[in-house]
């Protein structure tokens, strides 16, 4: 069976949100089974089907341990569906409630889509589901019915055959492991929900350069960004943005994440948490950089490799840009 886990904060830790522990979740979620898929900002996908055996306890009870051990040791709470592939896990979760486990299985696959919008299926969107409806096919339990002939002269031969698979609960998508090590985050919480804009460009002011110094640390760069606003009602927005190159250098990602918060034009906006995560991160010595002769830019760099030397004697508090410092 796979897991499709949702974690989110648990009510006594409401100012923390799940981005910045994803790596410690996923490493409890590897204690179970080594088959782990992160799905960032906040999910993950788990295939516990040699861990059934290994521990001698059903998938139910496997989704029970790690929903105890995120709580105890990440304060952070677990809505899991379970389904034996991806695609049916992932839907029981949407209606597993926080704290439980919906478990689908081969037998009740059939019944639990048969009444489900034909939208509600992985690789349905609007204009699909909208030709779909105007043919009566409008529930999952329809489609399914239906000649698969009559769906490949609807939607085309490939994707009338995978519509045709999805509809009968078929999901040949692997889970594919250790996707998390391809991104690192870091989060900034507010000890109360903050309203200026100012704070909120000095908190992704610091995330920046931790991830900045994290990456150079470890030889790595970036090609993307994307950030997460986690607001008072707990809702959250996500955005990314394609970097013009690959990069580590504190400057570049900051600008960046200016540019992504100020798209949102949160105004006044009840903010409770940020959250940033460099993706698609690749060692720096593959990765080109477009040369610049602007002499600012290389003595940014030049600055940059002294701190990350003297942040590495010292700590990481060395050296802190200026409007850090108070």
């Amino acid at each position: 069976m796979i897991l499709y886990v949702r974690f989110r904060p648990a009510p006594m830790h409401e100012t923390g949100g799940v981005e910045a522990a994803l790596p410690a979740l996923l490493g409890l979620a590897e204690d179970i089974s080594p088959v782990v898929q992160a799905l960032p900002p906040d999910a993950a996908l788990v295939d516990v089907r040699g861990a059934e055996r290994y521990f001698g306890r059903d998938t139910a009870q496997l989704g029970s341990l790690l929903r105890v051990r995120a709580l105890a040791h990440c304060g952070v709470e677990c809505a899991i569906g379970a389904g034996p592939n991806p695609m049916l896990a992932r839907m029981a979760a949407r209606e597993a409630g926080p704290g439980t486990t919906l478990v689908v299985t081969d037998d009740e696959a059939a019944g639990f889509l048969a009444d489900k919008p034909v939208a509600a299926l992985d690789g349905v969107g609007a204009t699909t589901a909208r030709t779909l409806c105007a043919y009566g096919l409008d529930s999952i339990g329809r489609v399914a019915a239906a000649p698969l002939a009559v769906l490949q002269r609807i939607v085309g031969a490939r994707a009338g055959r995978e519509l045709w698979e999805r509809a009968h609960g078929i999901d040949r998508t692997p889970v594919a492991p250790n996707a998390a090590a391809r991104s690192v985050a870091a989060e900034r919480a507010f000890g109360r929900d903050e309203l200026d804009p100012v704070r909120h460009r000095r908190a992704l002011l610091s995330i920046t350069e931790e991830l900045g110094m994290r990456m150079r640390g470890e030889g790595q760069v970036c090609r993307s960004l994307t950030l997460t606003v986690r607001y008072a009602d707990r809702s959250t927005t996500t955005r990314s943005r394609t970097l013009r190159e690959p990069t580590a250098h504190s400057a570049t990602l900051t600008d960046t994440a200016y540019r992504i918060h100020e798209s949102l034009g949160l105004q006044r906006a009840r903010v409770r948490s940020l959250a940033l995560r460099a993706e698609d991160l690749t060692p720096a010595e593959r990765a080109a950089r477009q040369l610049t002769f602007d002499p600012a830019d290389e003595r940014a760099r030049r600055i940059e490799a002294v701190a990350d030397r003297a942040r590495a004697r010292f700590g990481p508090g060395a050296v802190v840009p200026g409007s850090l410092a108070a």
